[in-house]
């Protein structure tokens, strides 16, 4: 403890530099020496080739130049096949540097950041009690929520089995057992890094149930028991403040591949994992737990968990209740007789089956509102005597009103069309798992593309029309364009003024949630406007929700990078001022962000603390403190307005999409075997942005490291205010509002992984040497404003530890974007061939598919 303490008194940028940065040097140079058949001498070229890459840049070379260029001076005059082998060996060399960071950062987690600091719960509890606050405190804690998501979007490329050796390499390198780190190196060189099949929805829920199982399962039952033992004083916090929710298997939206048969599938698995965890507990309590009257009930509760874990078909041999009960009981023999021997790892079990019960997660539905449409008209088809001749003529208020009197006694089996068919199936699995493994175990049916109080309706109706009246289920409308933002709590008054929905509403506890998409807003209105218009219709949603006295709880559609909304997350949550409801924090997280923020024990219990914390620091500490005045809604308004304007100029511009498809590596996320879901909504030939996934989006500009949707427009808007002499009026909103400055500090990470020096021969393109000069003169105005307005010299120069692991992950990757953007070249240079060799384009094009991969998750630092 005193070695961490010690630790502590050292700068962060210090402890960063001693646990991460010099550990990588020393073991990349024992990765080095390891002697691999595959790789060669790559380890020995790499470091030349790294070099030439960066003289290179800075003497404006392009990629294929810098390629050029190493191959006269490091080899001898090499046929095509060895210098494509070269280029696959660099591939797989640098993969697995990547693999080796991770897993020095994971292992130096709690060294480099303070597990104890000023977000930690240890840290509210001081600062309650030396505000006099700890009433306060108590009954926030009584009332607040943080969801976690875990969704299975595709935005990391490791295979299990790599994810298995990081976590045997954060451990060995946590002891420093350098014969086992060695060892582990060694198996590292010879895992292969990519999928040859694309993954099923129940593959990735498996990949993802290993994090409730041995990360989430944990962590959230000791930070509860922290809660009652430090600040409830022993007496049990009957609200699970922490509690998961689930999409792979339930996330039908765009996804064929999610079928009802998945749905009740990965519901089961979850219900089988969350008790293969409790039986665990309760043998390793059984050991410890060996007194007269309390070792028959735990012989008792093994037996039953054993039988409903390894000898049922689908059975379970003790109810939720009975367990609970039992639990209880022990605990209480144990104070009454046994001086409350081991009484805190009963109370860790209980925390657990409270927050948990038999569903472990809450396993979500979500479909497209378009998919319902289809499905209404095929019922409407089927059944004549349901609507009026006239229905799909008639006004959204008329229709409305007849699908509140709906009622039928629809089944699956009764249709032909395949979505008919499943829309009706999921609805009936809701039903199954509701009874298998609890209200909790599937309650939320998610609406996404939302956009009219009539796509929540024709949701309510379809539970009505499957002889479903009064669901135990929340229909959530998720809105994600900025235009439908703009007038969400419009819909919402619709809503909460039909008498039918109200009544739902009622049943379940006049609470309504609504989910806002972050990535999608961003891909259609611009990283500024996106932010705003969901922070407008925060505010607008709680008040037309206070007036109809419904509780309105916010479900944040958040992606890793700031452009996908991620960045630093709790400060956006700390930000939000009285004028927006945040009485439970609930947000979406995937691919890398899920590894590198909730992947160890200790990661995932710093990042769980910060929510609470930004949570607590909101309604507790800052009351009142956030709340923008008229004077600074005003200039926000005015800058999301330029910088919006800005962004659907150079979206509409003619060489915005043939730019993405033909300089970018859009094309290629659909060959990636790293998901189950297709890259588009619809499979049409021809691209339409609208139908195009925020992931290959905004992924395509990270890749070419131009990351436009982290800044554009941004730059124009606060331009705007220093041509005006209004100046003074951006810093004043900097300095004196959180969710500004740490909007600003977001779109700082981007810029910091833009490098435009990558792509820039193609400012000589014929084609598209304009284009890229509009995105990079808004980058360079971006950067320069966001300097001038915090006072940096650098970008992030606030946060020097997370900018120094950008800039080793950057210059990491340096190789594998010259390679892809080589790579990129030589394709279209065989294409123009009068006669294009076919076998090497493919070749070509799989080495810019498996640059790819290591380029993604070299980014896993983004959240």
């Amino acid at each position: 403890m005193s070695k961490l303490k010690t630790m502590y008194t050292l700068p962060k940028i210090e402890r960063f530099q001693q646990n991460v940065a010099s550990k990588y040097t020393i073991y990349n140079s024992v990765f080095i020496t390891l002697p691999f058949d595959e790789i060669n001498n790559t380890g020995v070229l790499l470091p030349l080739f790294s070099e030439v890459c960066e003289n290179g840049y800075k003497n404006e070379q392009s990629p294929a130049e810098i390629f050029e260029t190493f191959v006269m001076k490091y080899l001898d005059n090499p046929s095509e096949t060895e210098k494509i082998s070269l280029l696959f060996r660099f591939i797989q060399y640098v993969e697995r540097q990547v693999v080796l960071f991770d897993a020095i950062e994971d292992a130096a987690f709690p060294i480099v950041n303070n597990m104890e600091g000023k977000s930690s719960l240890r840290a509210i509890k001081e600062n309650a009690e030396s505000e006099g606050k700890t009433k306060e405190l108590r009954e926030f804690l009584e009332n607040f929520k943080v969801r976690t998501v875990l969704t299975a979007h595709p935005t990391q490329f490791y295979p299990g089995s790599v994810l298995g050796i990081i976590t045997d390499l954060t451990e060995a390198l946590k002891s420093n057992n350098h014969i086992v780190i060695k060892d582990l190196l060694a198996q590292l060189g010879k895992t292969p890094f990519f999928k040859k099949e694309k993954p099923t929805p129940y593959d990735e829920a498996v990949s993802l149930i290993w994090y409730l199982e041995n990360v989430f399962y944990p962590t959230a039952s000791e930070m509860v028991h922290y809660l009652q033992k430090n600040i409830f004083k022993g007496n049990e916090l009957k609200n699970d403040v922490l509690n998961l929710g689930f999409w792979p298997g339930g996330d039908r939206d765009g996804n064929p591949f999610v079928t009802t048969e998945i749905t009740l599938k990965v519901a089961e698995r979850l219900r089988t994992s969350i008790l293969k965890c409790y039986y665990t507990d309760i043998r390793k309590l059984k050991r410890k737990l060996t007194f007269t009257g309390v070792d028959v009930i735990i012989s008792e509760l093994e037996n039953k968990l054993y039988r409903s874990v390894f000898y049922s078909q689908g059975e379970i041999f003790i109810s939720l209740e009975e367990f609970k009960s039992q639990l209880q009981n022990i605990k209480n023999i144990i104070i009454e007789k046994h001086q409350s021997l081991y009484v805190d790892e009963v109370d860790l079990l209980l925390n657990k089956v409270n927050l948990f019960g038999f569903h472990f997660a809450t396993l979500d539905i979500r479909q497209n509102s378009k998919i319902h449409k289809t499905v209404f008209q095929d019922i409407d088809q089927k059944e004549k005597s349901l609507f009026p001749a006239d229905y799909f003529s008639l006004s959204e208020p008329a229709k409305i009103d007849i699908l509140s009197k709906a009622s039928a006694q629809l089944k699956a089996s009764d249709f032909d069309n395949e979505i008919t068919k499943e829309t009706i199936s999921s609805i009936e699995a809701i039903r199954t798992i509701q009874e298998n493994n609890g209200e909790l175990g599937c309650n939320r049916y998610i609406i996404s593309n939302n956009e009219s109080a009539l796509n929540v309706m024709e949701t309510l109706a379809m539970f009505q029309l499957c002889d479903w009246n009064n669901p135990s289920v929340d229909v959530v409308p998720l809105f994600e364009s900025v235009e439908d933002l703009h007038k969400a709590d419009l819909v919402m008054e619709q809503l909460y003024t039909n008498s039918v929905y109200a009544n739902h509403l009622k049943n379940r506890g006049n609470q309504q949630t609504i989910m806002l998409g972050f990535s999608d807003g961003t891909k259609d209105g611009g990283y500024l406007m996106a932010n705003w218009a969901i922070y407008k219709a925060k505010e607008a949603l709680t008040e037309i929700s206070r007036k109809y006295n419904i509780k309105v709880i916010f479900f944040d559609g958040r992606g890793g990078p700031p452009a996908r909304g991620g960045g630093k997350t709790h400060q956006f949550y700390a930000s939000l001022g009285p004028k927006i409801e945040s009485q439970q924090l609930q947000l979406t997280v995937q691919g890398q962000t899920i590894s590198s923020n909730f992947g160890t024990l200790d990661s995932c219990r710093y990042n769980l603390e910060n929510l609470v914390s930004a949570g607590a620091k909101n309604q507790v500490f800052n009351t009142n403190q956030n709340e923008l005045t008229l004077s600074e809604n005003a200039i926000l308004e005015q800058l999301a307005e330029i910088s919006f304007k800005k962004y659907i100029d150079f979206k509409n511009h003619p060489l915005f999409v043939p730019y993405l498809e033909k300089m970018s590596t859009l094309n290629y996320y659909a060959k990636t075997n790293i998901g189950s879901r297709p890259s588009k909504r619809k499979s049409e030939a021809k691209l339409n942005l609208d139908d195009l996934r925020a992931i290959p989006f905004v992924g395509s500009w990270s890749q070419l490291k131009q990351n436009v949707p982290g800044f554009f427009g941004l730059g124009t808007a606060l331009k705007h205010f220093e041509d005006q002499n209004r100046w003074d009026e951006v810093s004043h909103l900097y300095q004196n509002s959180l969710f500004f400055r740490t909007l600003l500090e977001n779109s700082m990470m981007a810029l910091c992984k833009s490098f435009f020096p990558l792509t820039a021969y193609m400012k000589n393109d014929p084609e598209f040497g304009a284009f890229w000069t509009i995105i990079h003169d808004e980058y360079l105005e971006t950067k320069r404003l966001l300097l001038k307005i915090s006072g940096f010299k650098e970008l992030m120069e606030n946060y020097p530890d997370g900018k120094a692991s950008i800039e080793m992950r950057e210059k990491m990757v340096v190789p594998l974007l010259t390679i892809q953007q080589y790579a990129l070249l030589k394709i279209k240079a065989l294409r123009e061939s009068p006669t294009p060799d076919e076998k090497l384009i493919a070749v070509y094009e799989k080495i810019v598919t498996r640059s790819l991969f290591g380029n993604i998750n070299a980014s896993r630092n983004s959240a």
